[in-house]
């Protein structure tokens, strides 16, 4: 137990670097991590080192855990062995000296042992205690349900770390951004981020697919919480082995496809637009995500057009849904799109996108071989609203601003010891409530006769096996029943008398 409760201890003190860091592959807050790092250049790749960025899935974490689940299974085995022996025992004997226990009685009676022991053991079975009776007395006990729950509530913990281990080993977590529009469909390549555990069947994942028809988001539109989200919903046409079915998935109101289950965890602005390049060509045309920069929804994002010709082009800039003129410049003064502005710059050259064994961000550009585009030896930027076009220089191509799309992000999770914690942790409050409220206790009932068996005495006491003192009327109950004489009355001393 001492082992169990240190390696307790040190699981708790290694899981608070995942509480204070930001933490990868979390579906809030996926680039956390990437801005913690352009924040602490220098301290960032030791904590990535040792893993403080993956806490959970970090060797050491997992270390601990194990040698937890050794020692307590070491721990809770034995332990359950004697308390289930426990459960079962019979009374003991009663000790020789019952004056020295709790609520002592004694008084003598005419009444024959042999009834007394009877009318004892009748009293004490109906007030529900486990009765023995023996030739000179009655032993006693009640309350070996809180053996019981101390037994489900050891057993649970155990119950709790295989749950745990099993969503570690064979569960997954991944997350999707999709556009009105789009669909998405349960497979490793469709994920924007995927994270398997040790034996999850990649190749095996519950086949089903979704479109995002509509994302509908409100927010408060007066007062001092104006701006502040009110609901957001995700209207889905799902598609499984049962068929189609139209759905919404709200917060806390999952999609759940026989155990896998899909979360809306966020959304953000997609500006649609249409590239035309040098040839006057289009090279691209559709929605563009752009991520979310604070609460107003100011998002910045970059546009890629490999296909450009004569030459590639690139776009960068920020989405304001909402779009006010400031002492700083423009910003967006509410969350949703009322007056939707692209602000945009561009860059022509290579982008960098044919390098072998080199992943690219789709939300970065690669600048070492773009030159940014200028006019009058400026950079050539401009402001875009909905049907505005921006012309590059020279004939090198254009950017038109269509329209804005919804886009939401899902984090898509598959536990398979989900029920078996949720089983332990209903284990853990049945046992702890039995083990903490029920009170566990002995009474003995012994009777004698005098050398010339005329009176019978009588002795009765219990013992707690709690804190907390076992019920008096209990005992009161038992004297009624064997026929205890009510005590005599005080008698005063009249006036005068000093003895």
């Amino acid at each position: 137990m001492r082992i169990a409760i240190v390696l307790l201890t040190l699981l708790a003190i290694a899981a608070i670097p995942g509480s204070l860091l930001p933490q990868r592959n979390v579906a809030s807050d996926p680039v956390a991590v990437l801005q913690f790092t352009l924040k602490h250049p220098t301290i960032s790749p030791w904590l990535d080192r040792f893993g403080f960025f993956e806490v959970y899935a970090s060797p050491w974490f997992a270390a601990i855990y194990l040698l937890l689940l050794v020692s307590m299974t070491g721990c809770v085995l034995p332990r359950s062995r004697q308390l289930w022996k426990a459960s079962r025992s019979a009374p003991p004997r009663a000790p020789r000296n019952l004056a020295r226990l709790e609520n002592h009685h004694s008084w003598q009676t005419s009444t024959s042992p042999g009834e007394l022991l009877e009318q004892a053991a009748s009293a004490l079975r109906r007030a529900g205690f486990r009765v023995v009776a023996d030739a000179d007395q009655v032993r006693a006990e009640r309350g070996f349900l809180r053996e019981v729950g101390n037994l489900v509530f050891h057993l649970s913990l155990l119950v709790l770390l295989v749950g745990i281990g099993a969503g570690r080993l064979y569960g997954f977590e991944g997350r999707v951004a999709v556009i009105e529009g789009s669909s998405f469909t349960n497979v490793r390549s469709e994920y924007d981020a995927f994270t398997p555990s040790v034996w999850t069947d990649v190749d095996s994942l519950e086949p089903f697919s979704f479109t995002l028809d509509q994302f509908t988001a409100s927010f408060e539109t007066s007062g001092q919480k104006m701006g502040e989200p009110r609901g957001f919903s995700a209207d889905l046409t799902s598609r499984t082995s049962a068929g189609d079915e139209a759905l919404s998935v709200r917060p806390n109101r999952p999609l759940d496809v026989n155990g896998t289950k899909v979360f809306l965890t966020g959304h953000g602005y997609a500006p649609r637009v249409t590239v035309r390049d040098g040839e006057g060509e289009i090279a691209f045309a559709g929605p563009v995500i752009f991520l979310p920069l604070d609460g107003s929804f100011a998002s910045d994002g970059v546009i890629k057009v490999p296909d450009a010709q004569p030459t590639q082009l690139g776009f960068e800039g920020l989405f304001l849904p909402t779009a006010a003129d400031g002492t700083n410049g423009a910003f967006s003064a509410f969350p949703d799109a009322l007056n939707p502005q692209l602000l945009m710059t561009a860059y022509t050259g290579d982008l960098g996108l044919e390098t072998d064994g080199v992943a690219q961000s789709v939300f970065t550009l690669d600048k070492a071989q773009l030159q940014q585009v200028t006019e009058a030896g400026k950079p050539f930027r401009q402001a875009l609203a909905v049907g505005d076009t921006m012309t590059l220089p020279d004939g090198q191509g254009s950017l038109t601003f269509d329209g804005v799309s919804r886009f939401a992000n899902f984090q898509i999770a598959y536990d398979p010891g989900k029920e078996i914690s949720l089983l332990a942790a209903v284990m853990l409050l049945l046992g702890l409530t039995a083990s903490l409220c029920i009170r566990r206790r002995r009474i003995w009932v012994r009777v004698s006769s005098t050398p010339d068996a005329s009176v019978t005495v009588v002795s009765l006491a219990g013992l707690s096996l709690t804190r907390r003192p076992p019920p008096e009327h209990e005992f009161h109950d038992l004297c009624k029943a064997l026929g205890k004489p009510a005590p005599s009355p005080t008698t005063t001393n009249p006036p005068g008398d000093h003895r």
